[in-house]
């Protein structure tokens, strides 16, 4: 067995963020010393900003950098599958934190996942339904006393915020009748609006969705017989200049994120730790905070939510609506086209 600490999983791992988790991980001996599992698109790729940081990794470290195709949920299964298989055989240790940090942003452009896994916008399949079925999937090989999903939320999520307004044109809410809009990308389209703010919508009801997971999962959790000592909870990690910029235009990836919000940043993030603008290695360590430190989140039950390093008072009515929530769950389970047997979580229809 790789570690005795345990394996951290985490999604989306050469993404500016991603590959600034990791770094935080190699860099603190305790985190250092459980087994890193991350997740990439294609592994056989350059993935130049992992393997730069795991250049510096210490040598008692082990890693693995892996493939995962969120845009594919036969790819996630496979995915599962194998990481529930080695986990049983006592090949990697159980999984410590399940880092759901993988995201995509299509500014000015919307592409859909293939025929067979139903046509649905990527936004929306590759940030929540991906990450919502591996997680389902994965919980038999979390640790089952101290396991923690973190999701990596945004506060776009939030259609009732005055700085997103412009976004979601003074509309207060994001899902009213069903997900089937949005799942299959009639809703916010690029072709009704060509505009980057379709796809700042469509990326923020995904995030919308995941903050709901994070709170009707935690319910179904805690009446498991065998899953209660799981917890999860949401983090909003501000906006960064990272790769996510890349599907803008070039205002968008040469002035507003590396200028406006990086510079931002780095020159007022220690005077205003938690502003919206952050460094990805502020919000790398909070995130690993939030999954390994925060025991206060454990004692309160999970299913908290953190704007950086404090408690978040900005998550959307929408979350704290339980009819919405078990709506979109259950839309979920229809579009993963979840069977018995695929989770180990008792309360999954």
């Amino acid at each position: 067995m790789a570690s005795s600490k345990g394996s951290i999983l985490v999604t989306g791992a050469n993404g500016g963020l991603g590959s600034a988790i990791v770094s935080h991980i190699l860099a603190d001996p305790d985190l250092a010393a459980h087994h890193g599992l991350y997740t990439v698109r294609d592994a056989s790729a350059p993935n130049v900003a992992l393997r730069t940081a795991l250049s510096s990794s210490p040598t008692h470290a082990s890693s693995e950098i892996l493939s995962l195709d969120l845009s594919r949920l036969s790819n996630v299964r496979e995915f599962a599958a194998s990481i529930n298989k080695r986990v049983k055989g006592g090949e990697i240790p159980p999984i410590k934190a399940l880092i759901l940090n993988a995201g995509v942003l299509e500014f000015e452009q919307q592409t859909w996942t293939s025929d067979k896994e139903g046509r649905l916008d990527m936004t929306f399949a590759a940030n929540y339904l991906a990450h919502w079925l591996l997680t389902l999937m994965l919980l038999q090989s979390m640790d089952r006393e101290r396991g923690r999903v973190v999701v990596v939320g945004s506060a776009v999520h939030n259609a009732q915020l005055l700085r997103n307004a412009r976004h979601y044109h003074n509309d207060k809410f994001i899902i009213r009748d069903g997900t089937d809009a949005i799942a299959k990308g009639t809703w916010s389209s690029r072709e009704e609006d060509p505009s980057y703010h379709s796809g700042f919508r469509r990326y923020g009801a995904s995030k919308l969705c995941l903050y709901m997971m994070v709170t009707e999962l935690q319910r179904r959790l805690s009446t498991d017989p065998a899953l209660g000592g799981i917890t999860l909870v949401g983090i909003d990690p501000g906006s960064m200049n990272t790769s996510i910029a890349r599907h803008g235009n070039w205002v968008v990836r040469t002035v507003i994120f590396p200028i406006v919000i990086g510079g931002a940043a780095r020159l007022l993030s220690g005077f205003y730790p938690n502003m919206v603008m952050r460094t990805p290695e502020k919000s790398a360590k909070d995130v690993m905070n939030a999954a390994m430190s925060s025991e206060r989140l454990k004692d309160d039950g999970g299913g908290l939510y953190l704007n950086g390093s404090e408690i978040d008072h900005e998550v959307s009515d929408e979350v704290n609506d339980a009819a919405k929530r078990a709506m979109v769950w259950q839309d979920s389970v229809r579009y993963a086209r979840l069977e018995e047997g695929e989770t180990m979580l008792v309360d999954w229809k």
